[in-house]
Formats: structure tokens, C-alpha cells, sequence
């Protein structure tokens, strides 16, 4: 073979792979932006913004003081960023030192899909529903525009008008849609019923956008909640109802089960949305596998708080992670940080440590965990276990 050809076939196979690798729902990774909807699990200072800044330790990880995520460092959204060549999103409610010019962050923690009638006081809960997520966008997009066509210095820090078309949508929530039933002493069957309503309402959103002109989505289900120390602490269970890994089944269940009518509502606007590309990530078979595996993949004490205070699973819900007292005249930290945060997988007994988020997004970037299997684009994945 002569020199000339081998140079060919050596492009070939280049181009080949980078081809392959720039894939996502079947069209190439050139997102210019990334909206995203959810809650806690994707929030980078949307809460902090509104009610105050979470409170050290959060954020010692990565960023080295809180930065509005409830974790040590980044959360799977900063990892789907940064692998798409973005900046890390600025949360909508912050007006501090934001730049919207490729995207953000409409999520707040302790959001659901339906609206709560409680105030956050009461419950916890974020009054940013999606619904009022979805307002929120709609109203930045329209405005957005109307600011670039005024020009000044805040032309560059938004968006321009063809990237709502051509950004990556991203969408984690529901969590709090369950736990909300348990809080008010619904049974499992009670709150399983009403799960056709939440996804009802979520997919209205999913269709809003989609008028606004989205078209490319990644929709991840909910996590395994029955391994999360805030539901272990609260409501405990029977030796009977635990699994071998310490996670309440029965929490699972019906997590699996939203996530069954989650995956069907998808198929659905897939039908009814032609234009759309909508890919389902199972992030809960992923957390799940991690969590029952901790050892082989590096990590320690699976459903252990690392940053908290007291109890079994070192949670206490009234002294959640950065929690402080008094003592002798001077604020203390009480509920500090583990020694470690980068072989533990629960953070403050809800959320998750960087290094476990990492770790997520690691399994779920090549689409092995996807529906349909589409790859985020990312051609070496390997090097970002070196980040830490």
C-alpha cells in the first residue's frame, strides 16, 4: 500500500471516529447552549440566590467555597457542561457575576414538577415549580432577544437568537414529587397513584418547549430513593423492607416505578413531537450500581452521610450538613465534612459528592445507560477521572 493511501485510511479512521463520537439523539454535538429544568441534583445557585447561599462545607471540593450546589464540588450537569465545551451554567435567579451567553439554569432545589400547596418554610419545598421553571425560560428567551437587538454590554452575556434551536435541553426532576406524598402520610399506593398527573404536567412543559423551538432533550429518571439517609432517617424500616446494601425497598419501588411511567410518557412525546430528539438516561440503575458496588469502584460506606451529624447514617434533618450552634460566644461548625469526600458517595445525606457525580457521568456520557444508546460526544472520557 503506498504512502499516499495509508495517509487516507488513517484519516479515514480518524474522521470516522470523531464522527461517532460527536453523536447525540442522531445529529452531531454541536449544541451552542445547554437550558436546563430540575431540582437539587441539577441547581448551581438558583436556591442560593433566592433564600441564601448554602453554607460551607458545600463546594470545598472543586470551587473551595459554597457555589450554590448543595456538594462538595460539581454536580452531573457541570460534567455534561464541560464535556459539551461550555461554561458551567449560571443559575436564571443570579445576578451576580452571570453569563447566560450559552445557556441556564432554571433549577432550584427542593423543585417538583407539580406546584406545592405549602410555602417553603412549611415543607422545604422550592416554590420555582417546573411550570414556573418553564415561565422563567420562556420569559428569558423573549427577552434575551429583545436586549441583543439593543446592543451594550450585556449583548455578550446572552445568548444569541439561533441557540435555543440549537442547545441541549436537559431535565432532572421528580424526586420531590414522591417525597412530598410521604411527607404528608400518603401511602405507597397513594402516591403512586397520583405519578400520572406529575408526568402529565411534565410533559406539557416538554411540549412548551418544544413551541419554543427545543429540540434536542436529555431527560434522566429519578434516583434510587430508598438509599438516601434523609428517607432512611425519616421513615424508618423494617429489617424485612431493607435490601442487602442498607436501601429501603420499598422507597426503590416506587422510584422504579416512576421511572417506568417516565420512560413511557417519553415514548409518547416521541410520537407526538417528530421534530424532537428525546433521550431517556437511567440514572437510577447507575446510582443504584454504584451505591451496591461501592468497594469495587473505590468508594466506602455506601448510604453514610459525609458531611452531617449524628445518627445512624450521620444525618440529623435539623442539623443538616454546614449546620452551626453558639458555643462559648462563637459560631461552630457541627456538621462538618468527612475526612475524605472523594471515596464517599453521599454528600449531606440527599445529594451527592463530586467524585460520585463524576463517576455518573462517566457510566451515562457513551449512552450505555441511555434510550435510545446516543453518546454525548465525549472523545476522552478517561481524563477526567485525573481532574481530582
Amino acid at each position: 500500500m503506498s504512502e499516499n493511501m495509508l495517509q487516507f485510511v488513517r484519516w479515514l479512521v480518524i474522521s470516522t471516529t470523531l464522527m461517532q463520537s460527536n453523536v447525540i439523539c442522531g445529529r452531531e454535538s454541536n449544541f451552542r447552549a445547554i437550558f436546563n429544568f430540575g431540582d437539587s441534583n441539577s441547581d448551581t445557585g438558583g436556591l442560593s440566590a433566592a433564600f441564601g447561599q448554602a453554607p460551607p462545607p458545600n463546594g470545598i471540593t472543586f470551587f473551595h467555597s459554597p457555589k450554590g450546589r448543595l456538594s462538595d464540588g460539581r454536580l452531573i450537569i457541570d460534567f455534561i457542561a464541560k464535556s459539551l465545551g461550555l461554561p458551567y451554567l449560571s443559575a436564571y435567579l443570579d445576578s451576580v457575576g452571570s453569563n447566560f451567553s450559552h445557556g441556564a439554569n432554571f433549577a432550584t432545589a427542593g423543585s417538583t414538577v407539580r406546584p406545592q400547596n405549602t410555602t417553603k418554610s412549611q415543607s422545604g419545598y422550592s416554590p420555582i415549580s417546573l411550570d414556573v421553571q418553564f415561565v422563567q425560560f420562556s420569559d428569558f428567551k423573549t427577552r434575551s432577544k429583545l436586549v441583543r437587538q439593543q446592543g451594550g454590554v450585556f449583548k455578550e452575556l446572552l445568548p444569541k437568537e439561533e441557540y435555543f434551536s440549537e442547545a441541549l435541553y436537559t431535565f432532572d426532576i421528580g424526586q420531590n414529587d414522591i417525597t412530598a406524598g410521604y411527607k404528608l402520610n400518603l401511602t405507597t399506593e397513594q402516591v403512586k397513584a397520583y405519578i400520572p398527573d406529575v408526568l402529565g404536567q411534565f410533559t406539557r412543559v416538554i411540549k412548551g418547549v418544544y413551541e419554543e423551538g427545543g429540540r434536542s432533550f436529555w431527560i434522566h429518571n429519578t434516583g434510587p430513593l430508598g438509599c438516601l439517609p434523609y428517607m432512611l432517617d425519616r421513615y424508618p424500616m423494617s429489617p424485612a423492607q431493607m435490601d442487602e446494601f442498607g436501601c429501603a425497598k420499598p422507597f426503590n419501588e416506587v422510584a422504579q416505578y416512576f421511572n417506568k411511567r417516565l420512560k413511557e410518557t417519553v415514548g409518547k412525546l416521541r410520537e407526538e413531537l417528530p421534530e424532537a430528539k428525546i433521550t431517556y438516561v437511567d440514572v437510577y440503575r447507575v446510582k443504584y450500581t454504584l451505591i451496591s458496588h461501592a468497594k469495587k469502584y473505590g468508594f466506602e460506606k455506601g448510604v453514610i452521610a459525609c458531611c452531617g451529624h449524628g445518627g445512624k447514617y450521620n444525618f440529623n434533618n435539623r442539623e443538616r450538613c454546614g449546620a452551626s450552634k453558639r458555643k462559648n460566644g462563637r459560631e461552630v461548625v457541627i456538621a462538618k465534612s468527612c475526612k475524605d469526600p472523594s471515596v464517599r458517595i453521599i454528600w449531606d445525606g440527599i445529594h451527592y459528592t463530586e467524585a460520585a457525580n463524576n463517576w455518573i457521568f462517566l457510566q451515562i456520557v457513551n449512552g450505555s445507560f441511555s434510550d435510545p444508546p446516543t453518546s454525548l460526544g465525549v472523545t476522552n472520557s478517561r481524563s477526567w477521572k485525573t481532574e481530582f
